[in-house]
């Protein structure tokens, strides 16, 4: 094998300016892990400035040279050659903000107006300029937001939809995506909720499959990974729209679906003996160990124990204070932070287990491999909880994922996060070999923002904030669909759009409006009250008599005690004053009906 490239190719180089020669049109760039890249502009390279969805092209090709000042951190999109030692011609420049210490996506708005973006895409994907009618709502969209042919309805796709509806009415207050958010759950309720009155628990159908006025229930998983199963995951999901809406609107219908789900958790999925949650259970038995449940039969994993916190569980506990969802958060943690590291053999998790915790290295799709997404969903879900009660070994975890991760799982040449690795090397191998490719998905991005947001918002530190805004970069410099709307599914490693297959679709089993809406939600929260220090509005429609002692909770999100406090409030318009800004909570007037409260929280200086 050659030695060295032979062969011209286009690929993108994230980095930082280390000089400019404007009369040699050489440009120096240094990458996130120090090397540096000598980049020639003399063909005369486009420029542009990141934008949000459903802003206009912003041109910036007459005004290369005064920005590129050192420090800065831009893309550079080019063609390398094989000669000279290789040399690379820039032919697109990605800048991302107008002076050299500006990201526009710390704008205080940004991330509103994205959302607002998404919300618009989805609703008029699935219901076009007519009524919100879930009857002609489809897993399946195209692209540029068509629908196709199939019509089979899944539980988590809705419940992954509604989810993001009731964030963007939260960050908005505008009524029309709660509308959708409260239909998609009653359609939820009526269509796919199965109420067990002889167990006293709920559960969640896969789906329906709709033909004209007649509809056939899917009552296990159809896909390939949980097929003829109910898996823990699809269960978890139903209720993650459901439960964010009730944030908004206490509706105490909801709370109870989500008490009886917990409860058919606990009798049938937990595992007495040897603690957590088993991820698949029979249909007809409910019994976790059936033969027919194949590989899946007494196993855990990372959707089983940890996606109960981000999906529902968190926001459920937001909603209601409630002890019991905070010692249930506390018992996934625990377990989590005791069963899944696996440090002695791997710098990533494990995440898929036999009944006794012994290491499942040969089940199904992943073997012994990593999914990058899930170490740092684990770090940043560790610091929500450690915000509610800290611990040492929560704080230490996370801040160990975030320190060792972006080598080991994230793209140092280009930017953004790889999907699945394997967990090992071989041989003389140098680097974590990708299990099939080395795209980057769009959920994936959303997993490391959040990470290193909120870990430089709670713990600090130069290198969490460099790799948020690093993360941040690539996702609105290449995930954003300027010309259909929403996000891509997948990209290249070089940020090119992936348009094959169902990674070519905008809405599938795999993607709905979820994990982009709650980047949306979660990232304005973050970098506004965290981070930087600005107020916020959040918008509620409770009717009081709904809740205990008429206690609206407002927190919007598991933050650090003492780091927020409500500013002001005003109910139908009005200014009101009845709350207590310090624990984060309202006490509605003494009326009946619905109420519209919308609540400003003002970050506490740090001392």
């Amino acid at each position: 094998m050659a030695d060295a490239v032979t062969f011209s190719f286009s690929d993108t180089i994230a980095g930082y300016v280390t000089r400019f020669d404007s009369g040699a049109r050489l440009l120096g760039l240094r990458t996130s892990d120090g090397r540096e890249f000598d980049v020639s502009l003399a063909g005369d390279p486009s420029a542009e400035l990141v934008r949000n969805l459903d802003e206009p092209y912003i041109d910036a090709s007459g005004h290369i040279d005064e920005m590129l000042s050192p420090g800065r951190f831009l893309f550079v999109y080019g063609v390398h050659y094989p000669e000279r030692g290789g040399s690379f011609d820039a032919k697109r420049l990605v800048f991302l903000g107008r002076g050299s210490e500006d990201y526009r996506f710390e704008e205080p708005s940004w991330w509103i107006k994205q959302i607002e973006s998404l919300a618009d895409f989805y609703k008029r994907a699935q219901f076009g300029d007519g009524p919100v009618d879930f009857t002609e709502y489809r897993t399946e969209i195209r692209l540029g937001g068509d629908k196709t042919a199939s019509h089979v309805q899944e539980t988590d796709t809705i419940s992954r939809l509604v989810y993001g509806m009731a964030s963007a009415y939260l960050l908005t207050g505008k009524d029309e995506y709660l509308e959708v958010a409260e239909r998609g759950t009653e359609y939820l309720r009526k269509h796919m909720r199965v109420v067990d009155s002889e167990e006293d628990v709920v559960f969640w159908y896969h789906g329906i499959s709709v033909d004209g006025d007649s509809e056939r229930k899917l009552f296990t998983s159809e896909f390939s990974d949980d097929y003829d199963a109910i898996p823990m995951y699809e269960q978890i999901y139903a209720l993650a729209g459901p439960i964010q809406t009730y944030r908004v609107t206490g509706d105490v219908r909801i709370k109870n679906d989500a008490d009886a789900t917990i409860r058919l958790f606990d009798k049938f999925f937990f595992d007495p003996e040897q603690g957590g949650y088993y991820s698949h259970i029979d249909p007809i038995l409910f019994s976790a160990d059936h033969e027919s449940l194949g590989e899946n039969a007494e196993r855990k994993n990372w959707n089983s124990v940890g996606d109960h916190a981000p999906a529902y569980l968190i926001n459920l506990y937001l909603a209601t204070g409630d002890q019991k969802y905070a010692d249930f958060l506390e018992y996934t943690f625990d377990t989590i932070a005791d069963k899944f590291p696996d440090y002695k053999n791997s710098p990533f998790v494990q995440e898929r287990f036999f009944r006794d915790w012994s290491h499942d290295t040969a089940h199904s799709w992943q073997q012994n491999r990593a999914v990058v997404g899930h170490n740092l969903k684990i770090a940043w879900n560790l610091m929500r909880m450690n915000s509610l009660k800290a611990k040492p070994e929560y704080e230490q975890l996370a801040k160990k994922i975030g320190e060792i991760m972006p080598a080991v799982g994230s793209d140092v040449q280009r930017g953004g996060w790889y999907d699945v690795v394997e967990r090992i090397k071989e041989g003389d191998q140098e680097a974590y070999r990708f299990a099939w490719h080395d795209r980057k998905a769009w959920w994936q991005q959303e997993q490391a923002i959040l990470a290193y947001l909120i870990l430089n918002g709670t713990v600090g530190g130069d290198a969490n904030l460099r790799e948020a805004r690093q993360a941040q970069a690539f996702y609105n410099t290449f995930f954003l669909d300027h010309d259909e709307g929403a996000v891509y599914f997948n990209v290249l490693a070089s940020g090119t759009p992936y348009l094959l297959g169902t990674e070519r679709l905008k809405g599938s089993h795999s993607m709905s409006m979820y994990h982009s809406a709650e980047l949306c939600y979660l990232s304005a929260v973050y970098n506004n009250l965290l981070i930087n220090g600005r107020e916020m509005d959040f918008h509620f429609q409770p009717d009081p008599t709904n809740l205990p002692d008429r206690i609206l909770r407002v927190s919007p999100d598991l933050l650090p005690a003492g780091s927020v406090k409500i500013a002001s409030v005003e109910i139908d318009e009005k200014p009101y004053t009845d709350f207590d800004a310090d624990a984060l909570t309202v006490r509605l007037p003494d009326v009946q009906g619905r109420v519209k409260v919308k609540v400003r929280l003002r970050p506490v200086a740090k001392k």
